[in-house]
């Protein structure tokens, strides 16, 4: 008969046993929580790029004197280190979102265990328990859905970003990260966004009034809601108090402290719209989508005070040219300032209104620019040292063979006149488009196109001589950058829309700028001269209105359709165009010098005063001869006419000035065509 057990060894027995299976459940568990972790950990992403966090961040375009032009981003973030940012705005945060932050390793199992409570009554989750860290773990590497899978992996980044980062790493990251409404991401955003200031002026009140966006910003957005941002921002200033940060009498004068909102305005500057439309596109193809998340620093070429005048005194003067020829329909325009040694595009508009057409024809439109062309074949004949400035040419009837076969083209003057033999410059002075075409013939058409092209020019030009008086489309860009090449001693520099590019580190970004000679030096200064002289005794008489040294040539077309003025001074290009996208006449005699030069100087007379009124020094190679010449308005004058020394071979420094004269009766003969 088996043996009786003993109370106490039954008692024994079933401790022993109950032992043995709390001990199987804490070795199952822990067996089911490390498979867990194991499983999640595989696909956990890698928390090592917060080591170097660098989140996407605004890009701001500024012109070329520090003025904001533009904000560009896909999140509007402005990263500032901790240091930058006001220790009673992190009291603030931590206050609200995480007391326990400095005593926990990434997980406050407290809240955790308060939230899974509140989360299995509601049956479903409704309480976060989120520390800052797990804030940072679902924000920066996890999805935001609600569920516990997405909570155990938080859990379990959170744990892991606490051992490999320092709290100020942390915050740093949180700080910068977290979505604060009105599209502001990060403290820096949101200061700017509801104080117009940055995140170190904030004021004890406005720190408070951000911390306490967190959780909802939508909710407590003080522009929508600013009551109940106002008794949020009571909770986070008592939390604070709560927690010993600030004393319960600062809390309570804080909380009586009135909402006072500055809105931040992060719209692009309206006048600017044209200059930034193009730089947008330039800087697509270099930097693509890190344009608006890179953070870059971007110095503009743009003058924006200078824009600004230019666009005012552009709109007031398309009223007066509508106003004057009574038409209801105000005309359009465009102007391009190019500074000559840099290249930089210091103005550039491409129509009145950029919110009522957005179309540039600064730089997309192709308008015929008559006798503003001509220029381009005075330089080419000037550089293939066919003639010189003071050569003759017979203004004459000229018929050519027309564009058709059998047919023929007579080019006539803008006074259907003639003048019979001239100078060149007489001819340039004047605009007579029959000497022009002449010039174009002896020449050759190939070289004239190739002429145009070398400087800037690449729209198709049509292959006839009717190009001499402007008749293909070209852009107020090409005509302005040509000359350009006057005004710079023959060198082509291409116009540049950006002055210099810092990314987020404060390192300057390397930035090809092309250069190039297309013109000796000597043409480029004879061109200066025959330009100057068009302004002084021609057709761009207004021009001197500016005051200082000035060299420019008018552009009209048929029928008054297209009013230009290119001008320069020794350090700014600058060029005018005025008409209507629908091609019709801007009005009887409203020619390049009556409709266009006006404006022309009226928007180089509010150029910056750090341009010097200069005059443009001869280089090495010219001779300077005083030359008789005949002027059908001012009768026969004496200049002083500027030539290539390598065309005077026979001229020597020790020939008595006297003598030169007569030399150049023997030497400047007619082109004889």
């Amino acid at each position: 008969m088996p043996k009786r057990r003993s109370p106490k060894q039954r008692v024994l027995n079933h401790f022993h046993l109950a032992v043995i299976f709390f001990s199987a459940a804490a070795i199952s568990l822990g067996l089911i929580l490390a498979l867990i972790y194991f499983y999640l950990s595989l696909n956990l992403p890698s928390i090592s790029k917060l080591a170097n966090y660098e989140p996407p961040a605004t890009t701001t375009v500024l012109d070329h004197r520090g003025e904001v032009l533009a904000y560009w981003y896909k999140e509007r973030r402005f990263p500032v280190p901790l240091s930058q940012v006001p220790p009673y705005l992190i009291q603030a945060f931590v206050s609200a979102e995480d007391a326990r932050f400095y005593e926990h390793q990434g997980l406050d199992f407290w809240s955790i265990l308060r939230a899974i409570i509140i989360d299995i009554k509601e049956r479903r989750i409704v309480q976060g328990g989120s520390t800052i860290t797990q804030q940072v773990a679902r924000a920066l590497l996890l999805t935001r859905e609600r569920t516990f899978k997405r909570k155990l992996k938080e859990a379990i980044l959170a744990w892991q970003i606490d051992s490999a980062l320092t709290k100020d790493e942390i915050l740093t990251i949180y700080l910068n990260q977290i979505y604060l409404g009105a599209g502001a991401y990060g403290v820096e955003a949101a200061a700017r966004t509801y104080f117009n200031k940055h995140v170190w002026e904030l004021t004890l009140p406005e720190a408070a009034l951000i911390a306490g966006l967190t959780p909802a910003p939508s909710l407590y957005n003080p522009f929508r809601n600013p009551e109940l941002a106002l008794k949020r921002r009571a909770y986070v200033l008592k939390r604070m108090a709560e927690e010993g940060y600030i004393s319960l009498e600062t809390a309570q004068k804080a909380m009586a402290s009135p909402l006072k909102l500055n809105p931040g305005d992060f719209s692009p500057k309206k006048e600017a719209l044209y200059f930034l439309t193009v730089l947008k596109s330039r800087l697509e193809k270099k930097l693509g989508e890190s344009l608006y998340t890179g953070g870059y620093t971007i110095y503009a070429s743009l003058d924006l005070l200078w824009q600004e005048e230019a666009q005012k005194r552009l709109k007031e003067h398309l009223k007066l040219i509508a106003k004057r020829n009574k038409q209801k329909d105000i005309p359009q325009g465009a102007i391009i300032c190019l500074d000559n040694k840099s290249g930089a595009v210091r103005v550039l508009i491409g129509g009145r209104d950029f919110d009522h057409n957005q179309f540039n024809r600064a730089i997309q439109a192709r308008r015929q620019p008559g006798s503003a062309f001509k220029p381009l074949i005075w330089a080419a004949a000037l550089e293939k040292n066919l003639a010189t400035a003071a050569s003759q040419i017979v203004d004459e009837p000229v018929v050519l063979p027309g564009a058709k076969p059998g047919s023929y083209w007579q080019p006539k003057n803008f006074d259907k006149g003639y003048l019979g033999p001239i100078s060149l410059r007489t001819a340039l002075v004047h605009s007579r488009n029959t000497a022009a075409v002449k010039l174009a013939y002896a020449v050759g058409l190939p070289d004239v196109i190739t002429m145009a092209k070398t400087m800037g020019i690449n729209s198709p030009l049509a292959r006839d001589y009717s190009i001499a008086l402007g008749s293909s489309g070209v852009s107020l860009l090409e005509l302005v950058r040509a000359y350009s090449v006057f005004a710079n001693q023959g060198v082509l520099n291409e116009e540049t829309l950006v002055d210099s590019i810092f990314d987020r580190h404060g390192q300057e970004i390397s930035w090809e700028k092309s250069s190039k000679r297309v013109l000796s030096a000597e043409t480029a200064y004879i061109m200066e001269f025959l330009l100057h002289e068009v302004v002084r005794a021609g057709t761009g008489r207004c021009a001197k209105q500016l005051g200082v040294w000035v060299a420019g040539k008018t552009g009209t077309t048929d029928n008054y359709h297209d009013a230009w003025f290119i001008g320069f001074t020794p350090e700014v290009t600058c060029g005018v165009w005025i008409g209507y996208d629908r091609i019709k006449p801007l009005g009887r005699l409203e020619t390049g010098g009556r409709a266009a030069c006006p404006l022309w100087v009226e928007v180089m007379k509010s150029r910056p005063n750090n341009y010097k009124n200069k005059n443009p020094e001869p280089p090495q190679g010219i001779v300077f001869i005083e030359t008789k010449d005949f002027d059908p308005l001012r009768g026969e004058e004496t200049l002083l006419f500027p030539f290539k020394e390598q065309n005077i071979p026979e001229l020597k420094n020790s020939l008595p000035r006297r003598t030169f004269p007569s030399i150049l009766r023997e030497l400047l003969r007619p082109l004889g065509f």
